[in-house]
C-alpha cells in the first residue's frame, strides 16, 4: 500500500493506495476541510464528528463503509484517521452544502483515472508533479531540487524497507530524528516555524533548506550502508551521524553569511482564509 498526498486547490488530502484492491483511501477530515473551506484543521475535525453522528443517527451506511489507517498527522508521527473510497466519499459529499461538492467530484474522478495513467507509465506522476509546482510558482531551479531530493529521499526508504525497518511509524520517527539533527527542530517545530498544518514540508522549503534536508538523507544512507545498519535502532545512530554532518554545514554557512537556513517563507496562497462573514 502506498501513502502519499495529493492537492485539491490550497488544501492537501492524504490518501492510501491499496495495491491489492486497487482502490484509493482519502482521509475524511482532509476532504470535510476542502469541502468547508476551512482553514484550521481542528475546526473540520470537529465538524466531521459531529456530522458523523448525525449520519449515524439517521442510520447512513456512509459512516460505517469508512475504515481506519495510519496516515501522517501534523506532528509527523502515524495516526489513524477516517478513510473512504471514491464511492463512500462521493455519498458522504451530498451530506455537505458546499458548492465545492461538484468541484470535488469531477477531482475524485481525475484522481482514479490519473492513477490508471501512473500504473501503465510511471513518469507521468513526476510530470504532474512538476506541472503543479509550476502552477503555483515554483522556479526551475526550485523544481529540480525539490525533485533531486525526493531521489535521495526514495534511496534512504529504499535502504530501510531491506534492512528491517518498518514503514509507517519507524519512518517517521527516524525522518523526523534527522531532520531535528540537522536542523535543530523538529518537523512539527518547523511547520509552524512557516505557519503549516497539513501541508507537505518539503513543498514549503526554500532552495537552502532543501539542499541541507538532502545532504542529511544522503549522509545517513551512506553511513548506514557502510555500517551495514539494521533496524530502527543502528539505523537511528546512522541518522545521527548523517544529520549532524549536514548540521556541521548547515552552521558555518550561517557564520559565514549571518543568516539562518530555517525560514518562516513559505508558499501558502495569500488568500488562504474565511471571511469573517463566512465562519461558522
Amino acid at each position: 500500500m502506498s501513502t502519499s498526498m495529493t492537492p485539491f486547490e490550497d488544501y492537501n488530502i492524504r490518501r492510501h493506495y491499496d495495491d491489492k484492491k486497487e482502490t484509493w483511501y482519502f482521509s475524511v477530515i482532509d476532504i470535510v476541510q476542502a469541502l468547508t473551506q476551512q482553514p484550521d484543521f481542528q475546526a473540520a475535525r470537529n465538524y466531521w464528528k459531529v456530522l458523523k453522528n448525525r449520519l449515524k443517527n439517521e442510520g447512513s451506511e456512509v459512516v460505517t463503509n469508512c475504515n481506519q489507517l495510519k496516515m501522517i498527522a501534523e506532528d509527523g508521527k502515524m495516526r489513524e484517521t477516517d478513510v473512504a473510497d471514491t464511492e463512500t466519499l462521493l455519498r458522504l459529499i451530498q451530506s455537505v452544502p458546499s458548492p465545492k461538492a461538484e468541484p470535488l467530484k469531477r477531482w475524485l474522478a481525475k484522481v482514479g483515472y490519473e492513477r490508471m495513467q501512473e500504473i501503465a507509465d510511471p513518469a507521468r506522476s513526476v510530470d504532474r508533479a512538476r506541472e503543479y509546482w509550476k502552477a503555483h510558482g515554483r522556479s526551475e531551479k526550485w523544481i529540480q531540487q525539490r525533485m533531486m531530493g525526493q531521489e535521495t529521499r526514495n534511496k534512504l526508504t529504499d535502504y530501510w524497507s531491506t534492512h528491517e525497518v518498518k514503514e509507517g511509524q519507524e519512518y517517521a520517527i527516524l525522518t523526523n530524528l534527522i531532520h531535528q539533527e540537522w536542523s535543530e527542530v523538529s518537523v512539527k517545530e518547523h511547520k509552524a516555524i512557516k505557519g503549516l498544518r497539513t501541508q507537505n514540508l518539503r513543498d514549503h522549503m526554500n532552495e537552502a533548506e532543501l539542499i541541507f534536508t538532502a545532504l542529511a538523507e544522503l549522509s545517513t544512507r551512506q553511513i548506514a550502508e557502510s555500517m551495514e545498519a539494521k533496524g530502527l535502532t543502528e539505523n537511528a545512530d546512522a541518522g545521527k551521524k548523517g544529520g549532524g554532518i549536514a548540521k556541521k554545514a548547515r552552521k558555518e554557512l550561517e557564520e559565514k553569511t549571518g543568516k539562518n537556513i530555517i525560514s518562516k517563507e513559505n508558499y501558502l496562497p495569500r488568500q488562504h482564509s474565511l471571511s469573517p462573514s463566512k465562519k461558522k
